[in-house]
């Protein structure tokens, strides 16, 4: 989220056109602030080990696949399918009032410029329980499988130049599964010690048996400092650019779809997170810290998906009004203003989730009420099934294309999550029950730090697991047992830019 903040910036023009300059492509040197910015390895890592404790407890219950994932991904898609009906709705009234088309298409890019990790997101956990049968057979040979087989296809795209064969460009989006899936597995691994220790995140903070580190230093030390020094390789005398976001005008990129160098960066940060756990579980012992990390986890789902909204009320009051200040761009005065900048949209943003509080609330209690049989299966799957399926298609066009293309509704892909969205809904099978519902709106009224620890009923699915993009079982508490055991945080995507058409 601060990323995204930080390297946004408006110029309003002398005719009080406001246009966004693609920081990145404008001043270079800000491309190496993306190396401490680009997280999401951390995301997926942290996804997969509360997928893989998620689906081992739903297996030795007599969950099925279907019903597992079902759950998972309606957790994900009502909020989201909220926020983009929203967002086209606007969208809908302001093409209907006849305003500008470029104008349009570039908030409506800027308002969906976060959503490619919510279908790539959603297959992984819809391929889990097979990657996970994979991982209890052949263990880290698995990643490590994905990580040649992602190397190379990246490697074939840099070796194919530009413009490249479609059947190429077709090839490399399977590194979106291949790249996020090697950490995503890593996460099996942690969980179940492969990587060393006992892998634990250990309930209530602790450091787990006998109180041993997570991952023996010198395995740790290995993956940080050989995926930091193949990074440097990659985009040094490699062909990759340094930027682990897209940046418009680059032949290569990065992030789409994620490049070798971008794997050797995930295997760096996995490093440095086994290495960090130790403390960071030792300061989630302190009662305010876990405290915190639950009221930000309870709420971490609206600040992934609203974080640009106060970026559009910020512009419309300061820089249409002509308000704001406007050194020149990149300028030492400029960088100056980043500050006020980022406090400002944090004022802002704080507003927005407030307001958009009653909406969270509908959308947690309407999870509990929809939410899927943990026992789905057969023919009463299909519609599950479907539903996923359309809802990514849609996802991903929105995330190449935003909510307004050509300044124009996307009628088929809003279409497509709606009705993806719906068919999920119908999937509700008979041992959900209004209790689960009534119990939410009870922790609802008890503030978002009582949501974030309460139950919702159903395979120990705690509320914030409603509410987070990247550990959708458990953002909202810090190393609770039950839930998966993450603590989950905010969904910077890693993915931005500030043009029309430089994508995600």
């Amino acid at each position: 989220m601060l990323g995204h903040w930080l390297i946004t910036g408006l110029v309003r023009r002398p005719d009080g056109e406001i246009v966004a300059p693609e920081l990145l492509a404008t001043v270079p040197w800000t491309q190496w602030l993306t190396l401490g910015f680009q997280i999401m390895p951390l995301f997926f890592l942290a996804g997969g080990h509360a997928a893989g404790g998620s689906w081992v407890r739903a297996r030795s219950a007599g969950g099925t696949v279907a019903g597992w994932v079902g759950q998972r991904a309606v957790r994900l898609l009502l909020p989201a399918a909220a926020y983009s009906g929203l967002v086209l709705l606007a969208v809908g009234v302001c093409a209907g009032l006849g305003v500008d088309p470029a104008t349009l298409a570039l908030v409506g890019w800027a308002m969906a410029m976060q959503f490619w990790f919510l279908p790539v997101y959603l297959l992984l956990s819809a391929l889990t329980p097979a990657m996970y049968a994979l991982h209890e057979r052949w263990g880290v040979r698995v990643p490590v499988g994905m990580g040649v087989v992602g190397f190379g296809i990246g490697a074939s795209i840099a070796a194919a130049g530009s413009p490249r064969p479609g059947i190429v460009e077709a090839v490399g989006a399977l590194n979106y599964l291949l790249v996020w899936g090697v950490v995503y597995q890593l996460g099996f691994c942690w969980r179940d010690g492969t990587l060393g220790g006992d892998g634990t995140l250990g309930g209530s903070g602790t450091l787990g048996n006998g109180g041993r580190p997570a991952a023996p230093i010198a395995l740790a030390l290995a993956l940080a400092v050989g995926g930091g020094a193949a990074f440097v390789a990659l985009v040094g005398p490699g062909p990759f650019p340094v930027s682990l976001i897209l940046v418009t005008g680059q032949e290569l990129s990065n992030a789409d779809p994620p490049s070798p160098a971008m794997l050797a960066w995930a295997v760096a940060q996995v490093g440095v997170a086994l290495l960090i756990a130790p403390l960071v579980r030792r300061v989630l012992r302190r009662a305010r810290a876990e405290r915190a990390v639950r009221v930000l986890g309870a709420g971490s789902m609206a600040l992934y998906l609203w974080h640009m909204a106060p970026v559009l009320i910020v512009a419309a009051a300061f820089y249409l009004t002509g308000l704001a200040p406007e050194p020149g761009y990149g300028s030492a005065a400029w960088w100056a203003l980043r500050l006020p900048w980022l406090l400002v949209l944090g004022a802002v943003l704080a507003g927005v989730v407030r307001a958009l509080s009653p909406l969270e609330r509908g959308v947690a209690v309407a999870e509990a009420r929809v939410r899927p049989d943990a026992g789905l299966r057969g023919a009463a799957s299909w519609p599950m099934w479907g539903g996923l399926g359309m809802s990514v298609c849609a996802l991903t066009y929105f995330a190449g294309h935003g909510f307004a293309y050509g300044g124009t509704f996307p009628v088929w892909p809003a279409v497509g999550l709606g009705a993806g969205t719906v068919l999920l809904s119908l999937t509700r099978g008979a041992g959900v029950s209004s209790g689960a519902a009534r119990r939410l709106e009870a922790a609802w009224a008890a503030g978002p730090g009582a949501v974030g620890g309460k139950e919702a009923g159903g395979q120990g699915t705690s509320v914030g697991g409603a509410q987070s993009p990247g550990t959708p079982e458990s953002p909202g508490t810090a190393g609770h047992s039950g839930s998966g055991g993450s603590a989950g945080s905010t969904g910077s995507t890693g993915s931005t830019g500030s043009t029309v058409g430089s994508g995600t």
